[in-house]
């Protein structure tokens, strides 16, 4: 075939279903042709000994997100998806976070300005409602559903965030009409803050005791209510950042009856645990423990366990970050003044996005736990399918748009913050051994890193539209 922008040669192609040795053809940001001896084009990349993959897709990020008084996250758009693009992403969809009193359209104005001709991979955003005001829920969200903006989420915690159970039933209800997704922040709000209380009255106050603030029932009970609402409403939804085995049996329970509840879990449920929150060593000292405070936190070695049998079984669905990322050497990050009286106050989450991929590679695909077909589908597939960018997005087909990874599976890397491209001062995985790395990352036909090295630059990757997924679909017509 003739006229071939780009060729990947003597590649291993891997989808979610199969695996195959061949070239694959690129003409104006599509995939084209797959095939052997493929002639020359533009430009041919020499794949031999790598992996093909399709780009990753980060469907759960956190950047330039509103996070509290005197507290700023750690990326805007431009390091967030350059950190994106060297963990081997194509594709990420943060978050237009509708503050209280705010109306979502202004939201969704103010996350494209900051977005616009700052990213290096293509992007897409998910809506949070905070505030469901008979106009949100009449008029604008049933009109940024139809602009492509086919999933949001709801939180069952934090005071600026969280929605009552009625709030909740009221967003489904609109989800459900329009064929949108909804995303559950699952934790019970009350029991936090009556645990919080209880903690700091006993002087309990360091990062370490974030964990007992929001132990395992917290976020089984939630999940279980929130899938209660869900059964109510017919309506299917995501509960996100499974941290173990209760909340885990809770989404099983309900896909067991027939119910379209998915799951999702992250690189920190599989390799950190609630002790790294009582790290008292080396900077920081007594505080280091706030480099790994998260919602829901990590738990112990058995949650670790069950959130891999989520991700074999097929109760999980998606792998994501959860990229949430603060300094930590940082007055307006985690060693805030009010964050060092309390670990009320220690901003929550971390940085992922770029080590998202590595992690699971080589704790599941390289020590045997999942397949490598596995690997795809939990790290793009089922992410382009539960979100509305299937098939343009997350496989290698003819007519997909060339989101393309390649992987170096024998690679081993010491991950360090010294090779992180993230805003943040640290990473909480520094020290871990992993096999399997990206090492090229093209995005629709461009390369933006090659060989480990930036060639892309700011403005290449494009705001997604995007569809309906087809998981968002319930099973039967309304009863009411």
């Amino acid at each position: 075939m003739d006229g071939l922008d780009l060729v990947l040669r003597g590649g291993t192609v891997v989808t979610s279903s199969d695996t195959t040795r061949c070239d694959v053809g690129v003409r104006d940001g599509r995939i084209v042709v797959l095939g052997s001896d493929l002639p020359a084009g533009a430009r041919v990349i020499d794949a031999s000994g790598l992996l093909v993959l399709p780009g990753g897709i980060d469907s759960h990020v956190h950047i330039a997100q509103p996070s509290g008084p005197e507290v700023v996250q750690a990326d805007d758009f431009q390091s967030g998806t350059l950190s994106a693009a060297f963990g081997g992403n194509t594709t990420i969809l943060p978050f237009a976070l509708q503050q209280r009193g705010q109306a979502l359209r202004d939201a969704v104005r103010d996350y494209h300005a900051l977005a616009d001709g700052q990213c290096y991979v293509d992007y897409g955003f998910h809506l949070i409602v905070s505030d469901p005001t008979d106009q949100l829920l009449g008029q604008d969200l049933p009109a940024l559903v139809q602009d492509g903006y086919t999933s949001f989420k709801v939180f069952m915690t934090y005071e600026d965030l969280r929605l009552d159970d009625l709030q909740i039933l009221r967003v489904m209800a609109v989800a459900r009409e329009q064929g949108a997704l909804v995303m559950v922040h699952a934790e019970n709000f009350d029991a936090i803050r009556y645990l919080t209380e209880t903690l700091e009255a006993a002087g309990k106050t360091a990062p370490f005791f974030h964990g007992p603030s929001r132990p395992i029932a917290v976020e089984r009970e939630a999940t279980h209510r929130a899938i209660s609402l869900a059964e109510l409403v017919d309506v299917p939804i995501m509960i996100v950042h499974v941290s173990g085995r209760d909340s885990m049996e809770q989404i099983r329970w309900a896909q067991s009856r027939g119910m379209q509840i998915y799951g999702e879990t992250c690189p920190q449920y599989l390799v950190l645990t609630e002790a790294d929150m009582g790290r008292i060593h080396g900077e920081g000292a007594e505080m280091e423990g706030a480099k790994f405070v998260c919602s829901p936190p990590p738990r112990d070695e058995a949650s670790q366990q069950a959130c891999w049998e989520g991700l074999q079984t097929g109760v999980f669905q998606l792998f994501s970050s959860d990229h949430c990322p603060f300094r930590f050497r940082d007055t307006a990050g985690k060693l805030n003044l009010k964050g060092r009286s309390s670990f009320r106050w220690v901003p929550n989450g971390i940085p992922g996005v770029e080590t998202r991929l590595p992690i699971l590679f080589s704790e599941g695909v390289a020590k045997g736990r999942i397949s490598l077909n596995r690997f795809v589908a939990l790290t793009a597939t089922n992410h382009a399918r539960m979100y509305g960018l299937y098939p343009r997005k997350g496989t290698i087909a003819v007519g997909s748009d060339a989101d393309l990874v390649l992987w170096d599976p024998e690679r081993r890397v010491t991950i360090s913050q010294s090779l992180m491209h993230h805003g943040a001062d640290y990473t909480p995985y520094e020290g871990l051994e992993v096999t399997g790395w990206p090492v090229t990352t093209i995005v629709r036909g461009q390369v933006v890193i090659e060989d480990g090295v930036l060639r892309g630059a700011p403005g290449q990757g494009k705001f997604l539209v995007r569809g309906l997924s087809e998981h968002a679909r319930p099973h039967a017509p309304a009863a009411f």
